[in-house]
């Protein structure tokens, strides 16, 4: 199941595989800042995220400063990274490169 929480040995292999996202200090979520050219652009990318988190039933914990997104993710349920932690990470690449 999605919500099963991840051994380190699978969060490093599905953090190998993932541009622009590392592992927490706390081991338990992974980060990743987005810079968008303004803050139009930002918000369109947190509006489409938005949309894609509620069908997964799986929300982000971010932050936006005009042009800036803070993004950390984990799985509060499971205690840590499961994969749908991952899942939403790439989501949000393939958003953010167009």
């Amino acid at each position: 199941m999605a919500r099963e929480k991840l051994a380190k040995e699978a969060i490093r292999a599905e953090l190998a595989g993932l541009d622009g996202w590392s592992l927490a200090k706390d081991g338990g979520s992974i980060t990743r800042t987005f810079t968008f050219k303004n803050f139009s652009e930002a918000f369109a990318f947190m509006t489409r995220v938005a949309l894609a988190a509620e069908k997964m039933d799986h929300h982000p914990d971010w932050s936006n400063v005009y042009k800036t997104v803070n993004v950390t993710l984990n799985t509060h349920d499971a205690g840590g990274l499961t994969a749908l932690d991952f899942d939403l990470a790439r989501k949000m690449n393939r958003y953010f490169g167009g």
